[in-house]
């Protein structure tokens, strides 16, 4: 029995060690790998603004949050203005996400002044390949999907299902309906930011 409770006891304590220092290499992986991560992250988003607003000269002139109530959860946007070398506004990239058919589904969209959509990128999606996948690129300028020179003013972008006029991804009607979502959120969002088109701050940081 002695035999035993030292077994158990010796069992014990080097599983409690192992417990310990394997947390401790997580933990060192996870600070070295922090910075990387968010740098590369920081990067693609950047990347991403100058995609969805044409210009690859631009400079974020403010960043602001902006809060909409959406199926009684309060959902955050964040908006990312922007000007030309002339400090001229340019429109503005929103960050925007909605439940698509396999998880989040988080798009960056820009827009002109004007609220015209000047393009998008796909920043986060856990959809199936080769279908709800190709929000990527169906909606993209020239595509089936195409909604780049479009507003979702007037009651926002719905496919064709729907009775709109976008044409949904084949086989991934949820997909569609989803991105389209996230698209017209941003573009609330962005109305909502009230960005002043003669210095392209936003009348929330005006107010602050």
């Amino acid at each position: 029995m002695k035999k035993l409770e030292s077994s158990l006891k010796n069992m014990t304590i080097v599983l409690t060690l192992v417990a310990i220092v394997t947390g401790g290499l997580l933990a060192f992986v996870n600070d070295k790998t922090k910075g990387p991560i968010q740098e590369q992250k920081d990067k693609e988003l950047a990347d991403g603004i100058k995609s969805v607003i044409g210009d690859d000269n631009l400079t974020v002139a403010s960043t602001d949050t902006v809060k909409q109530e959406v199926n009684g959860k309060e959902v955050a946007y964040v908006i990312h203005n922007t000007v030309d070398a002339s400090k001229n506004p340019l429109g503005a990239a929103v960050e925007s996400a909605e439940q698509g058919f396999g998880g989040t589904l988080k798009v960056l969209v820009g827009f002109d002044k004007d609220g015209v959509i000047k393009g998008y990128t796909v920043l986060e999606h856990s959809e199936t390949p080769g279908l709800g996948a190709k929000a990527v690129t169906w909606f993209q300028k020239g595509e089936k999907g195409d909604i780049i020179g479009k507003s979702p003013s007037n009651g926002g972008l719905t496919v064709s299902k729907d009775g709109g006029e976008v044409d949904a991804i084949t086989a991934s009607t949820i997909t569609s309906r989803a991105f389209l979502k996230a698209v017209n959120s941003a573009y609330k969002a962005y109305k909502q930011g009230g960005v002043d088109t003669q210095s392209g701050a936003s009348q929330q940081n005006k107010k602050q």
